[in-house]
């Protein structure tokens, strides 16, 4: 596809060396559409995450191509990887926050990747961000004084604060009720339907399937199901 987010051709992976070595990814063959909510489903070591971590720069590709947004990333240089990373958001199911640092500090390490801007637009920026996730009021709370739905905002709202083309997300509802999963979720389809954001996300969360534009299913490295459905615009 042309004007793919993300073009997968070829991929295998494999993990350990020797009689240890094991092949956790066979033979990926997949185009991600720019602007649509893509999800990710299988059992626990069906290479879901693998598979993430490839499309998302985050581990080296050994075999095959991952061409993502236009830019091949088998050889890719350090600059032009580094380059790629500035244009993405990540989720994770752990939120990896600083504990030193307060919610609008760490939703401000979000921003700080792309170098110097006007202070006082970034935390106007994180503070909107915030405030759409629920936490308006707990703008200066340190992570420990936050629940862990709340943690998980708080990373939510870092990786969302640099309007990312396209957001990778791990079970990103993992330690969220239901209301505040779904809202998360419905944030990231309104992003991709008002400014073409394109999200990937793991997820075991049957809750927010009906959101998704797509949902690939593997089984022990291999997709074994690809269906794209029409959810209803929000």
């Amino acid at each position: 596809m042309e004007d793919a987010a993300i073009s997968v051709q070829g991929l295998d992976h494999f993990f350990g060396i020797g009689e240890a070595r094991k092949q956790a990814i066979w033979d990926i063959n997949l185009d991600i559409e720019r602007g649509k909510l893509t999800i990710l489903m299988g059992p626990s070591g069906s290479g879901k995450t693998t598979l993430l971590t490839l499309m998302g720069c985050l581990r080296d590709v050994q075999h095959g191509s991952v061409r993502l947004l236009g830019t091949q990333t088998h050889g890719a240089s350090e600059a032009q990887l580094v380059g790629l990373r500035r244009k993405l958001g990540f989720i994770f199911q752990a939120h990896n926050l600083h504990e030193s640092l307060s919610a609008t500090q760490n939703v401000l390490m979000g921003l700080q990747v792309h170098g110097k801007g006007d202070p006082i637009l970034q935390r106007n920026a994180a503070h909107h961000m915030l405030r759409l996730l629920g936490l308006g009021d707990r703008l200066d709370y340190l992570p420990h004084s936050l629940s862990g739905g709340q943690k998980q905002r708080v990373a939510v709202a870092r990786a969302l604060v640099s309007n990312p083309d396209v957001v990778f997300a791990d079970e990103p509802t993992a330690a969220l009720d239901k209301d505040s999963g779904r809202t998360v979720v419905e944030m990231l389809k309104a992003l991709g339907q008002s400014r073409g954001v394109t999200t990937v996300m793991v997820t075991h969360d049957n809750r927010i399937l009906e959101l998704a534009d797509r949902i690939i299913t593997l089984e022990e490295g291999r997709i074994v199901n690809d269906v794209s459905q029409n959810p209803q615009p929000l």
